[in-house]
Formats: structure tokens, C-alpha cells, sequence
């Protein structure tokens, strides 16, 4: 019988019969797996790997780090497929496990469902040191976080090569499937040795690139097929931007009369295992109060137009050595963007505001620029603490000289010396204990909920966390106002609003899928949206990740206008048959629009906004600079397929009597074959007719 998708249907009688295909009976597949994948940069390796076949190994639940000694030296079995309790997913342990790798077939590491009591940063200590602005050319002082460390918590894991895989296990019943094999099969009780058959795991996780990036992309190039196989792609995605005024995106680089306040966010974020990045201290708390200060922002400048015109600029790929900011400067220089860096007027980023202490906000600046008065960021600061006034949130400048924290503002200083200013909520090293772990997830920023309420409930319920957030976006919102040349008065009328805030947190934090977030997009974008909170791993360079989508069409909802025209004159970036030229100034969406109570026909509807998608693909790939030292040279390796499966293993006596019992099999019978092919004539012959038989 021919087995399709593990069962096989078979006629009997004119009845259908269903029933289980052989392998189904041997294993046990992991259905909630994350793995570790490769990356490449300009130098080396990092990441982790499968053999071409999978890696099989004995299970072993590690219950202490003194228990390595079994896994390392001791144990009977080897190699290990080792099972960690994210208590010992540590850099100490993991260290020890890869020097030992000859005993060591992978590492599976069971995801808790709360956060541990402990900070925990698999990023390093000195994030994005060698391409940001601090070389030591700029300030030997300040190079290499001489001054800061900024990431003390950081053990670097996510930046070590490991040759085996490991995997992210959901803590649930499959989980305890795996446990309760180890202790039918595995652990040894009262000293007494291990019986066979003994429970075993393989992991598939191989990884097409090695080496570095301008091997693989090296091997990209090479055309020996009709299909040639590429074993690597860029990491990038795309920028987002909008504008206050209407800028022509058609005419690249300089505009005359134009001066630009940059307000900008980073909308990336990773982890060990590449599928799990919430980021929500480290990027959301960033993006959502940007989010949150253009939406104060859209009455007050359309009203009342400040002389400057406010960038809202959302950056990806920052993680990676600021892949989108490093991008959008070159694009600037080299008259590739709408605008250029004799535009720029200023810069304000927002970058960790979510865990503020005494709610204290602290402004960041470059020490060697104010050193050589060749900028002046006093009027920007002083608009800050004129913002804050009347709110319940302070802001202060670090009371040491230090250097900028990681920020995609250090980009444009790489360019040329530009007033800036980067809000975060530590003065010195991060608040963030998880910086770029999966750990820094929602239960970090606080976002919870009372226990019964339902998920639309939950989506219009204002945490604590989405009203100091509010705060932190209306200073922002008024000090941009007030850098762009709006009058005083209006400040009063400039506040965020705490709804969308809490709102934006639910989406992005909790689960995209929503009755807002399905208002806000196209119908096409519909499977987008899901159960659980995107993923804020940057991605590769084909295609435009979930939250860049996301985010993309909330600002567009936030700072646009509804327009009435028809769905094919919005899908067409036109106002009617006739015009030619809107599409320079402003990009139309044609969203889905609220579900009616009583039907499912969603009544749609055009919004016209100057929102904008730009290239976040590092410069160092169209300039084919794999070993660029200026731009982000990170890649990523493909594969084939991630997944793992569990199930009983022989021993090694009874796997060598089985086979050896095949072989003489096959031997017998190719034997007997020989044989009876030789004798055939004798064997089969049949008395003969005589030659002169007539019919």
C-alpha cells in the first residue's frame, strides 16, 4: 500500500479503512520547535547546525551543571541529546557543552511560560561596537564602550558557533511526553545500569552556508545549473517613513527650502532562536510611542504647519549593525532618497522607554560634538523639558560625559556632525535585563490584564504601562512640534491618546489579530494577522516582514486622511482618471474597514497618507563589499527544514545483530537466486514434443 501523510486509505468491501502508517508507530514528531540558525558576516560564522542527516542522540534532562560530568565523561550512551530547564540555558553550561561536542549531539532548551527571576541577555556586552560612530578615529576614549558598558548582562551566546543544534521546546504536553520518556527509558535508578531500548531524539536543522558571507555569496554566484542554488540571503527588509508636508518621492535628493527634524525608532529585534524576537523593551516600547506621538501630531501640523517638516522615520535591521539607518544615510548621500543630509535639521530618537524608573526619561547626546561646538543641542533639550511640564514624567541629562547609547542617530554622525538627540530610560547601562532575549516579551513591560476578560476586552483595556507610555509620546509629540517651528500655545492641545496606546501594546505584544488591526489593513494582508505577538527578527531581503506591513498601515491610519474615491482609483495612487501627479506626493491604501455588527461585508475605505516604504538592505550588497568594515555585512544561511521527532533507539549488540541477519539474508538469497538461475533447464523443463508433431 502507498502511504500519503502518514495514513493510508485502503478499499475493503466498498468500506474505507484508515490506518496508521509504520513511522507514525516508531516516532513521535516535535510540533512546537524553534532552532537556532546560522548567520554570516564579513569575518565569521555564527549560529548552529545539524549533519545532512539530523543529529540523533540519547535524551538526557540535565538537572544541575554538576550533572554535566554524565553528558561530558561518564555516561554509557553517547552522544547526548540534552534537554536544559531554561534555569541552565546559561553561558557557563552551554561553553561546556560545546567543547565537549564530540559527546554532544544537540541541545533542546524547554521555554518557560513565565519570565525567570534573573536578567538573562544572550546579546553582547558592547552592542553594534564596531559600526556605529564611536571608532577609534572619532574618540579613542569612547570606542568599544571604554566609557559605558552598555549591556552588562550581555554573555554573547547569540554570537558563538555551535556544530549542533539546538532547539526552543514550548513547555507543554509535548514537553512532558519528552520528560516522561527520559524516565520510562533513560534514568537510571539506584545505580544500576540502563536497559535498552533507551529514548532517543533527532534534530534537523542543516544549514546550507559556511564560513563567512563572501564565501557563500561567492557560491550564490556560481551558475553550473539551469537552477543554481543559493545557500544564503542579505538580512534586510524595509524603512518605513512618513512626513508632515507632502515630500515628492519621485524627485530624489535635495529639496530646496526643505528642512527635516528626524524622528525616528527602530522596529527590530532577535534572539537566540531566529522565530522568537518579541522586543518588546528593546524596539516596541520605542516604535509604539512614535506611533502614538505622529498620531498627537496629525491635527496640530495640518492645522497649523510648523516652518520644518517632521520625518517620522521607522528603521529595520538596526540589531544587525544598523542595517536601515545605515541605508537610509547612503540613500541621502548619494541622491537615491527624497531627501538629503543638507535637509536634515535635527535628529530625536526614541529607543527604550518602557521600564522608567521614577519616571525619569534621560536625554542622550554626542559628547565630541558639543566638545568641538561644531553642533548645539541645547534648544532641542531645552523643548524637552518645556514638553514635560504639567506631565508626570521628568527629563534629565546624564550627570557624566558618555558616549551615545547603540542608536541609529550614531549613523548619521558617522555622515556629518547633526544635533541630536536619543530618549532612553537608563542614564548609563540598560534597565532592560533581557535585552534581546525572548524574555523580553509583554509580562517584562507589564503589559497584563485582569483575569477574565476577553481578548476584546483586553484589546480596549488601558494598562499602566499604555498610560506612561502616553506621557513619554506627548512629550515627544511637543518637543518635535516646538523643533519644527510650532508656536508655543498649541502645546497644550498636543497630547497622545491613551486608547490607541494600549491598543498598539495588545497588537504588538499580545496577538495582532484583532478587531482594530483587521479595520486597518487590506484584505490581502488578513493572514498576516495572528494569534500570537510578530516576531521582530529582522528577516531576509525578499520579502517585507510582518511588523514593517503592520506598521506601515497603522501609520498610514494614524497620520492620513480618508478620501472618498472609489477602490480602483485608490489602488491606482489617484485621486480620479485624470490625475497624474498624487502619486508623487502621497501613497493610497484601500483598508478593510469596520465589520459591520449584523454581516460580514466590510464596508471599505481609501486612506491618502505620505507614508513610504524605503530600502533597509545594507549598502555593502549592492556595492558587492562583502567585507565591507563601513556597512552591516550580516547574512543568513538557508536550509532545508527544522524540525525534530523522538523515539526508541536499540542497542548498538542489537542494531549490529539486525543487521548482520540482513546481510546474510540477502546473501542466502542472492545464493539461491544463483542456483536456481543456473539449474533452471533442469528445474523447469517440460518433456518435449517430437520434432515432427503435427496439429
Amino acid at each position: 500500500n502507498l502511504l500519503y501523510g502518514g495514513q493510508s486509505n485502503i478499499s475493503k468491501g466498498g468500506r474505507f479503512v484508515s490506518c496508521n502508517s509504520v513511522e507514525k508507530k516508531i516516532y513521535v514528531n516535535l510540533n512546537y520547535t524553534v532552532s537556532c540558525v546560522r548567520l554570516l558576516n564579513a569575518t565569521h560564522q555564527i549560529g548552529c547546525q545539524s549533519s545532512l542527516s539530523g543529529n540523533v542522540g540519547v535524551l538526557h534532562v540535565l538537572e544541575s551543571e554538576e550533572n554535566l560530568d554524565w553528558v561530558l565523561h561518564s555516561g554509557p550512551n553517547p552522544p547526548y541529546m540534552v534537554i536544559l530547564e531554561s534555569p541552565l540555558f546559561t553561558r557557563s553550561i552551554m561553553m561546556k557543552l560545546k567543547n565537549g561536542s564530540s559527546r554532544v549531539a544537540g541541545v533542546a532548551v524547554v521555554a518557560p511560560n513565565t519570565n525567570p527571576a534573573a536578567g538573562f541577555s544572550p546579546h553582547t556586552k558592547c552592542p553594534n561596537e564596531n559600526t556605529g560612530v564611536y571608532s577609534v578615529k572619532y574618540d579613542p576614549a569612547m570606542a568599544h564602550c571604554n566609557k559605558t558598558l552598555w549591556n552588562p548582562l550581555g554573555n554573547g551566546l547569540s554570537y558563538e558557533e555551535f556544530d549542533f543544534p539546538i532547539f526552543s521546546l514550548k513547555d507543554d504536553n509535548e514537553t512532558q511526553v519528552i520528560r516522561q520518556c527520559y524516565l520510562d527509558h533513560n534514568r537510571a535508578m539506584n545505580g544500576s545500569s540502563l536497559q535498552y531500548p533507551l529514548c532517543a531524539m533527532q534534530l534537523y536543522s542543516h544549514m546550507s552556508a559556511v564560513t563567512d558571507t563572501a564565501t557563500c555569496m561567492r557560491r550564490n554566484d556560481i551558475n553550473f545549473s539551469i537552477n543554481p542554488e543559493i545557500v544564503c540571503d542579505a538580512l534586510g527588509d524595509y524603512n518605513v517613513w512618513a512626513s508632515t508636508r507632502p515630500l515628492n518621492n519621485t524627485a530624489k535628493g535635495h529639496k530646496m527650502w526643505e528642512s527635516v527634524v528626524i524622528a525616528a525608532a527602530r522596529l527590530d529585534s532577535r534572539s537566540f532562536f531566529f522565530d522568537i524576537a518579541p522586543g518588546a523593551e528593546s524596539g516596541v516600547s520605542g516604535f509604539v510611542t512614535l506611533l502614538a506621538a505622529a498620531h498627537a501630531l496629525r491635527n496640530a501640523t495640518q492645522e497649523a504647519q510648523p516652518n520644518r517638516t517632521i520625518l517620522y522615520t521607522f528603521f529595520q535591521g538596526e540589531t544587525f549593525d544598523y542595517i536601515g539607518s545605515s541605508r537610509m544615510v547612503y540613500d541621502m548621500e548619494n541622491k537615491q532618497f527624497a531627501l538629503d543630509l543638507d535637509n536634515v535639521h535635527s535628529v530625536l530618537e526614541i529607543g527604550q522607554v518602557g521600564l522608567r524608573a521614577d519616571s525619569r526619561l534621560w536625554l542622550h547626546s554626542d559628547p565630541v560634538s558639543r566638545r568641538n561646538n561644531s553642533v548645539n543641542e541645547e534648544g532641542l533639550i531645552a523643548k524637552l523639558h518645556s514638553a514635560a511640564t504639567g506631565l508626570s514624567v521628568s527629563v534629565q541629562e546624564p550627570s557624566f560625559s558618555q558616549p551615545l547609547p547603540p542608536s541609529s542617530f550614531q549613523r548619521f554622525l558617522r555622515a556629518r556632525p547633526i544635533p541630536g538627540i536619543v530618549i532612553e530610560d537608563h542614564q548609563s547601562a540598560f534597565t532592560n535585563r533581557f535585552y534581546e532575549s525572548m524574555y523580553d516579551n509583554a509580562e517584562y513591560l507589564n503589559v497584563s490584564y485582569p483575569p477574565n476578560l476577553s481578548p476584546e476586552e483586553q484589546l480596549e483595556f488601558v494598562t499602566d504601562t499604555a498610560k506612561a507610555l502616553t506621557e513619554v509620546a506627548t512629550v515627544v509629540a511637543r518637543a518635535l512640534y516646538t523643533q519644527a517651528g510650532g508656536e508655543e500655545p498649541q502645546l497644550s492641545s498636543i497630547k497622545a491618546d491613551p486608547q490607541i496606546v494600549t491598543q498598539m501594546l495588545y497588537s504588538f505584544l499580545v496577538q495582532s489579530n484583532n478587531s482594530w488591526f483587521q479595520q486597518l489593513i487590506p484584505s490581502d494582508l488578513k493572514s498576516h494577522l495572528t494569534n500570537r505577538p510578530p516576531n521582530y527578527y529582522v528577516g531576509v531581503a525578499q520579502q517585507s516582514s510582518e511588523p514593517t506591513l503592520l506598521v506601515q498601515h497603522l501609520l498610514a491610519n494614524l497620520t492620513g486622511r480618508t478620501v472618498n474615491i472609489t477602490q480602483e482609483n485608490c489602488q491606482n495612487q489617484r485621486e480620479d482618471e485624470n490625475d497624474k501627479e498624487s502619486k508623487h506626493m502621497y501613497s493610497y491604501m484601500w483598508v478593510q474597514g469596520v465589520a459591520p455588527p449584523n454581516g460580514t461585508e466590510r464596508e471599505g475605505y481609501c486612506i491618502r497618507s505620505t507614508v513610504r516604504l524605503s530600502k533597509a538592505l545594507s549598502p555593502a550588497f549592492d556595492l558587492r563589499q562583502y567585507t565591507s568594515d563601513d556597512y552591516s555585512t550580516w547574512t543568513e544561511s538557508r536550509w532545508k527544514s527544522i524540525k525534530g521527532r523522538i523515539f526508541l533507539v536499540a542497542s548498538h549488540e542489537l542494531e549490529m545483530l539486525t543487521l548482520g541477519v540482513g546481510v546474510g539474508v540477502l546473501l542466502t538469497s542472492l545464493l539461491l537466486t544463483y542456483i536456481i538461475s543456473s539449474k533452471a533447464d533442469i528445474l523447469f523443463s517440460s518433456g518435449r514434443e517430437p520434432t515432427n508433431a503435427t496439429y
